[in-house]
């Protein structure tokens, strides 16, 4: 059979059976069976497929998956991200626009300690806008920091979905994490260049308010007390890694420990709490691991049908530049993100991406961050941007969809001229995994 018949047969199961309603995951595994069946000799294939599959969750590399959700559910339904928020709002003063970089400054603290994209738009949401809405801010400058930041769980470590994607593409997962450091800092910093320039061409959207100044002694005891425990926990497991002290798995095992230390020593941990956590990590870590199932032997029929060498060779055959095919392996990220949610993005496109990539010479560290990227802005991308709908559904009643949108728009323009910077200076990705 021909490769690009093998490849419609594969792909054509896969997005008939979505058509239909099922979901990603069993859709997969349908149309692997399917494969299994036609290429790998009946059933025995399907055998073959399946311990393969199996095998593919033994992986110690999936550990991280479970630990970084759990530690993340913990500081969410514990209250201590509300309580460093709480603490950054304080201490910026009469900053005009405080609330928004409030947003930025504590929802990267956040998305740093949490590693999900949708628990921090959900808590920043509920948490920030409204207070925002009744201090006068117009909705782009409290809707669109929030859908900005909510993103940047997925670069900064610890983050669920890069380990989920290191383990898909066969990459070092503390490489990954760590090379989503500087990005992510930038990133952020070009946020709070864009909400200045926002206060400045129009004060009005974020109208000042009298604040109860605070002394320097109270400002150093909310840092101690509010900020720097939670803060610690990010700084020591990225150290970690850094230093090679511990491996990524270790790293969320002590991650998650720390953050269940504070709650303990804050007196915030319920068994409510923890039955919510526990819940919470626990229905992201199946259907990730599931996910997994199906990506690894969806990737063995790729290559045992031919349909992987075909394709690559197909598209090296145009002899466009490696920039040229960079752009369009991210416009092909961007479109699926109007109409797809992250996992089933990279189900799709790491087998086929990561073989075009090392066969244009791109380092695959370096490409697992841009394609982190592509997954961070089409999270916010029109229309059907998965974080737009959590922010409908946490913001204040008469929010529409178009505010939504036209607030996403300049925060996804930051988030493009990231990568613009780092396919020029691609070594501000390289350099701590280098370390």
């Amino acid at each position: 059979m021909e490769w690009y018949w093998a490849m419609a047969l594969l792909l054509g199961t896969i997005m008939g059976l979505m058509a239909l309603g099922m979901p990603v995951a069993l859709a997969f595994l349908a149309s692997n069976i399917v494969g299994a069946y036609v290429f790998m000799g009946g059933m025995n294939g399907i055998s073959q497929l399946l311990d393969n599959g199996f095998g593919a969750l033994t992986r110690f590399s999936l550990v991280p998956i479970p630990l970084f959700l759990l530690m993340g559910e913990i500081f969410f339904y514990t209250g201590l991200g509300e309580r460093m928020f709480n603490a950054i709002d304080r201490l910026l003063g009469r900053v005009p626009g405080r609330l928004s970089y409030v947003t930025v400054i504590g929802g990267t603290g956040f998305s740093t300690l949490s590693g999900s994209s949708m628990g921090s738009t959900a808590l920043l949401g509920s948490l920030m806008v409204p207070e925002m809405s009744k201090r006068g801010y117009k909705k782009h400058m409290s809707i669109g920091p929030i859908l900005g930041t909510g993103g940047l769980a997925i670069i900064i470590p610890p983050s669920a979905l890069a380990v989920l994607l290191a383990t898909l593409a066969q990459i070092d997962v503390g490489q990954l994490l760590l090379a989503g450091v500087i990005p992510g800092v930038l990133l952020a910093g070009l946020y709070i260049v864009l909400i200045w320039a926002q206060t400045r061409i129009d004060p009005e959207a974020a109208p000042a308010y009298d604040v109860a100044p605070l002394a320097g002694r109270e400002k150093l005891k909310l840092i101690a007390k509010d900020i720097l425990p939670m803060m610690s926990v990010m700084v020591f497991t990225v150290w970690g890694m850094v230093a090679g002290v511990f491996t990524p798995s270790e790293a969320a095992a002590f991650g998650a420990l720390g953050v269940l230390i504070l709650a303990v020593i804050f007196r915030c941990l319920s068994f409510d709490a923890m039955v919510k956590s526990v819940k919470g990590a626990l229905r992201v870590t199946l259907m990730a691991y599931l996910i997994v199932f199906g990506s690894a032997t969806f990737s063995q029929l790729l290559a045992f049908s031919g349909g992987s060498r075909g394709l690559i060779n197909w598209a090296t055959g145009f002899e466009l530049a490696p920039l040229a095919m960079l752009a369009v392996m991210f416009g092909v990220l961007l479109i699926l993100g109007m109409f797809m949610e992250q996992i089933s993005m990279m189900l799709l496109t790491v087998p086929i991406f990561f073989p075009l990539a090392a066969q244009m010479g791109f380092d695959p560290i370096w490409f697992g961050l841009i394609m982190l990227l592509g997954l961070e802005i089409s999270f916010t991308t029109p229309p059907f941007g998965l974080l737009l709908f959590v922010m409908k559904g946490v913001a204040p009643p008469g929010t529409t969809m178009h505010q939504i949108y036209m607030s996403a728009l300049p925060f996804i323009g930051c988030s493009l001229l990231l990568v613009l910077i780092l396919v020029a200076f691609p070594g501000l990705a390289l350099w701590l995994p280098g370390l």
